[in-house]
């Protein structure tokens, strides 16, 4: 089941892998950003001890994925059905970590009849988030991407791009860049060999061709969402690392505090990349198989 296949449909191309258990509990797990379908998830061992069946695919720009120039984060959600639709699954849960966080929600907004559970990692808040300071204990670097977005595709493109050939030349150039901003917590968990590979194998399949993906989730996040989280209705889990300085904690707690079917965790000693431990703790409660988290 192992491997990448393409879904082409309107003229635009969609790439996507399955891990796991075949007939198992489909899952949708929505990547970071950058990323792309190759990025850090539970070996197939475990997914296959827990009955899962995981899919994951490259937003459009990213990895083997067409780009679809002023998507919306609601916009992931007819990707998604289509897929599900191609793989003929009906009904799925679905997670996403960092900048997969939003796009996961959209799902669960978007896709009610479809959507039986889903797991926000490290998000984001929408922007104009009532009553959250939306860059307060953010860190530098994305600050300033994200005040580059506001000021439109033109600028932001003028940054991200040199970025994103720089990564393509060593991928591991990002997660040295932000080593210096990164909390102690993050830097134990990149310190890991088999997370920094994943990493690596993540940031150089997202930006193989362009910087295309990394900037249109960038503009994304900084525009309308096209959904309300107050609509979703399937069971939520947030969950965040009170230490992270790239998507604050306090995001989660506002979407924690809109969301009616929210559960909501916060690790006071994680920061952004404790997400990755945390994962696979998160597969049973999707599975909808009640372990405590």
């Amino acid at each position: 089941m192992e491997g990448s296949r393409r879904l082409t449909f309107d003229g635009r191309r969609l790439t996507y892998e399955e891990r796991g258990k075949p007939e198992g509990i489909p899952i949708f797990m929505l990547h970071g950003t950058p990323g792309s379908r190759v990025g850090p998830r539970p070996r197939g061992a475990v997914l296959y001890r827990l009955g899962v069946r995981l899919i994951t695919f490259d937003r459009p720009g990213y990895g083997g994925s067409t780009r679809l120039q002023g998507r919306s984060v609601g916009s992931v959600a007819g990707d998604v059905e289509r897929i599900a639709d191609h793989l003929g699954i009906e009904r799925f849960a679905v997670i996403g970590r960092s900048g997969g966080g939003p796009h996961a929600l959209a799902c669960a907004a978007l896709l009610p009849h479809r959507v039986t559970r889903v797991a926000a990692l490290v998000s984001l808040a929408p922007p104009g988030a009532e009553g959250l300071d939306w860059f307060g204990g953010m860190t530098r670097s994305n600050i300033v991407e994200y005040m580059a977005a506001l000021a439109g595709l033109n600028h932001l493109t003028e940054i991200l791009t040199p970025a994103a050939h720089a990564i393509r030349s060593d991928p591991a150039h990002l997660i040295s860049g932000l080593y210096d901003e990164l909390p102690e917590a993050d830097r134990r968990v990149v310190a890991n060999p088999g997370i920094r590979a994943m990493l690596l194998e993540n940031y150089a399949e997202a930006l193989r061709d362009t910087a295309a993906g990394w900037i249109d989730d960038a503009i994304a996040f900084c525009s309308p969402w096209g959904f309300d989280p107050a609509d979703i209705t399937a069971p939520t889990l947030v969950w965040h690392g009170e230490k992270d300085r790239f998507s604050p904690a306090d995001h989660s707690r506002w979407l924690a505090s809109r969301i009616p079917t929210a559960r909501m965790t916060v690790h006071p000693e994680a920061a952004h990349f404790g997400a990755l431990n945390v994962l696979p703790d998160m597969l049973p409660w999707l599975a909808n198989q009640e372990r405590i988290i």
